[in-house]
């Protein structure tokens, strides 16, 4: 058999490519369309609160507010120290709870190790808890991330076992109770802010261990292009919910050449589950806002 041509190598690869883009305009249209036609006399409005100067953290937010802007939801951004105490980041949470002109809250995830993310996110109002982490969120809001992992793997019908790498607990365990109401077997990878699978062989081998058994690896860490063809199995689906960025260029945590070679399907960064999932958060603010009409 003669060798593929560099055209059909690169459009076999093009077909590898989960494009979040393209998904995440298709629901702001739907989005912007809906409120334009309303014609209220106030917008949806969106409170985000950002602690301390995690690159990746500052660079989702800043995404947020510019995307809010084009579909006709107003945001009001709160930016703490990283030595925020936190009764007063409590206090800023209570006073935007009971502002009537804001229909939803985000905070910012992860949380500086110094906070006590569970205890924060529950003083959230749970029907103002825009990224649906609050344990008594109502049924009509879904955590953004979840919701875009949710759309794939419906989209391409995937099935069997998945594992997930994190840094926070509420994100993994969130995500691996819905996958698993999906029927899905989920593993759970929980990497440290001091741990580094690129510099630590024993993290690296523990990891790869059991992300090489699934047939759907998510990862979640902040840690550029950590993940390679080494971690994955042939044949899985992966999906990157990390994001860096280095000297202008942005990267997640899949090194994207490597593991293009034995993954069935992929989502870049930029381009894959970023947009999608500001376009979820948008979703979610436009049904907390529907809901408090």
């Amino acid at each position: 058999m003669p060798p593929l041509s560099p055209a059909r190598i690169n459009m076999e690869i093009k077909n590898k490519i989960i494009d979040g883009q393209q998904i995440a305009e298709k629901v702001k249209d739907e989005i912007a369309l809906e409120i334009f036609e309303r014609q209220d006399t106030r917008r949806p409005s969106l409170a985000i609160i950002l602690v301390g100067e995690r690159p990746d953290s500052q660079l989702y937010v800043s995404l947020k507010e510019k995307e809010a802007k084009k579909v006709g939801i107003d945001t009001h951004l709160y930016h703490f120290d990283e030595m925020v105490e936190e009764q007063q980041l409590m206090e800023a949470i209570d006073f935007l709870n009971k502002d009537p002109e804001v229909d939803a809250i985000l905070i910012q995830l992860p949380l500086p190790s110094s906070l006590n993310t569970d205890k924060i996110v529950a003083e959230l109002d749970s029907y103002k808890d825009a990224d649906g982490f609050h344990p008594q969120h109502p049924e009509y809001v879904l955590s953004p991330v979840v919701a875009a992992v949710d759309y794939i793997v419906d989209d391409l019908k995937l099935s069997g076992r998945a594992c997930i790498f994190h840094r926070s607990d509420i994100f993994g365990e969130t995500l691996k109770k819905h996958l698993e109401t999906k029927g899905l077997a989920v593993d759970l990878l929980a990497v440290g802010e001091d741990e580094n699978p690129m510099t630590d062989e024993i993290l690296r081998g523990r990891l790869s261990e059991t992300s090489r058994q699934a047939d759907i690896v998510v990862t979640a860490l902040g840690l550029p292009l950590f993940l390679d063809k080494e971690y994955i199995k042939e044949g899985a689906t992966v999906i990157d919910v990390g994001i860096n960025k280095d000297h202008g260029h942005v990267h997640g945590d899949v090194d994207f050449e490597s593991v293009i070679e034995k993954a069935a399907a992929v989502t870049p960064v930029p381009g894959g589950i970023g947009p999608m999932t500001i376009a979820f958060l948008f979703k979610n603010v436009i049904a907390i806002y529907n809901h408090r009409q």
